[in-house]
This record gives structure tokens, sequence and C-alpha cells, in this order.
């Protein structure tokens, strides 16, 4: 276990080396730099900006530098604003972290519910409604329906306002973001208590004389919960960090925004940051869907 562990972390450790290696180099070799603008700089302007923050060095070197301030937990200063890049994200990243949870609960509880429901009574009306509108939530865009939802609830009806500083402010944002994923989570769930409901442990129980709840809910929905920790690992770090089209819809302000701003103004600095943080959140978010397979299912061995 320990070994296995270890293992899974020098890979994450690795993942994000590469991304960030990638990620560097790509984006400075996009035409262009964080100091250009409608109204152009003089040239002694923009040298004395890139002497500052080192952009008049070569690649390497600048990557070098990156690396070593990234090690001491030093992000750096954003390139448009000068604030220190650790301050945004801990104003921002709590915002879009209580967006995202939301959303991701609510995708998983409600998702685990209909697809278990789907299951149990296939071919018959629930089942061909669920999947309907399944289907239909998994082919619309999430800042599709953020826009859809924005101009009914908020323009046309007005019940919802645009922004606003109390709990309805999220409503709209986690239905637009928990769409998908709730509509996804429906068919893995529903294909997998299928699965679970043929084998052969179930229909033991059922010869056994064991109460059909107990059937469904202890053995059946238990074993077909694999494939939803599977899928619900990343799309927790997707949905907090990458919810940015929604958070510009809704002018959220959370990270996701940040994001999108960042690459607008071509911020080299913050567009590492939040793809660092992205990241990090990635490999963490599957190393520990992987440890919670041992308590799902015992049989499980890490090896």
């Amino acid at each position: 276990m320990l070994r296995y562990v270890l293992k899974r972390i020098g890979l994450a450790l690795l993942t994000v080396f590469l991304i960030c290696v990638i990620t560097f180099f790509l984006m400075n070799a996009i035409p262009g730099g964080p100091f250009n603008r409608e109204k152009a700089l003089s040239e002694a302007t923009i040298a004395a900006l890139n002497a500052r923050y080192n952009l008049d060095k070569p690649l390497t070197t600048q990557f070098f530098l990156y690396m070593k301030n990234l090690l001491k937990g030093d992000f750096g200063v954003s390139l448009k604003n000068g604030r220190e890049i650790t301050e945004i994200i801990g104003e921002s990243f709590p915002i879009s972290c209580r967006l995202g949870l939301s959303a991701v609960i609510v995708a998983l509880i409600l998702g685990t519910i209909l697809g278990s429901l789907a299951a149990l009574m296939r071919n018959k009306w629930p089942d061909r409604v669920i999947i309907f509108f399944s289907t239909l939530f998994t082919a619309v865009p999430s800042f599709v329906l953020a826009t859809l939802l924005l101009l009914v609830f908020s323009i046309k009806l007005g019940w919802i306002p645009v922004w606003c500083a109390t709990e309805t402010h999220y409503l709209l944002p986690v239905i637009a973001l928990c769409a998908y994923p709730m509509a996804y989570t429906t068919r893995l769930a529903k294909t997998s208590m299928l699965d679970a409901l043929s084998q052969d442990y179930i229909r033991t129980a059922k010869a056994k004389g064991v109460m059909k709840w107990k059937v469904i809910f202890k053995h059946a929905l238990r074993n077909s919960l694999l494939p939803v920790i599977t899928y619900a690992g990343p799309e927790i770090a997707y949905i907090i960090t990458g919810s940015m089209v929604v958070e510009t819809v809704f002018t959220v302000g959370g990270i996701g925004s940040k994001f999108v701003s960042a690459i607008s103004n071509r911020d080299y600095t913050m567009i590492m940051a939040t793809t660092i943080f992205l990241a990090t959140l990635m490999v963490v978010a599957n190393l520990i869907c992987d440890l919670m397979y041992k308590l799902v299912d015992p049989r499980i061995k890490y090896d």
C-alpha cells in the first residue's frame, strides 16, 4: 500500500513538472508579449519592464528562475497589476471551490439516484424520461445552458438578480455547472447498476430471501459506485477550476474568470500559476479516488 502511494505521488510530481515545461514554452512561443497594448509603450519602457520581470533573459534561464521560485512556494506577481498571485488565488479560489463543490455534490447525488432508478425501472417510462433528459444535458454545453438560464430567469422573468451577494446568486451557476456531470453520472450509474444486478451474488441474495431494498442498497449500489468514483475525481478538480466560461457569464469572480482574463492579457505568471494549480488538483483528485477504491471494494489489492 505504502509503495503504491509513493509511486503514485512520484508520477503525480512528474506529471505536474511536464505540464509546467509544456505550458511555459508554448506560452512563450506565441507572438506578442504581456506589455503589448493598444496604446503602444516606448521601447525603453518595454525594455525596463522586461528586465524587471526577467523577460529579457533566454527562455531556459527564465524557466529555471521560475521553477526555483515555485519550489519556494512563490508564484510571482501578476504582470498586469503587480499583485502577488498567491493573494489573487487565495481570494478567488474559495469562490470557485464553493461553486464547484456545490455543483459536484448535486451532480453526483442526483446522477447516482436517477441512474439507479433508471436501471431498476428499465424500459419503463421513468427510465425513458431520465435517459431523454440525460442525453439532452450531455449534448448542451455549459456556457449555452448558462446563457439560457441567465436570459430566462434573470432577464425575462426577473426571478434571480444578475448579480447579488446572497445565496440565490449561486443557484443558476450551480445548475449550469452540474447539468453535464449529472447527466453523465446518470448514464454511468445506470450501466454500472445493470451490470451489478446481473451478477451471481445478487441472484444468490435474492434466492436466499434477502429483502429487495437490502439487495439494492447494500450489495448492488455499493458495487456499482466504482465507475462513479473514477469519474468523480477529475470531475471535481475540473469543475472547481475549469468553470471559466460559466464564471464569466455570471460574473462570479472565481479563479476560472481570472484564468480567462490572464489569457486575454497575456499575463504569463498568472497563466502559469492557474495551470499548475489546476494540474495539481487533477492529480491529487485522481490519487484520492484511487485510494477510495479500497473503501468501496475491499477485494481490490494495491500492488
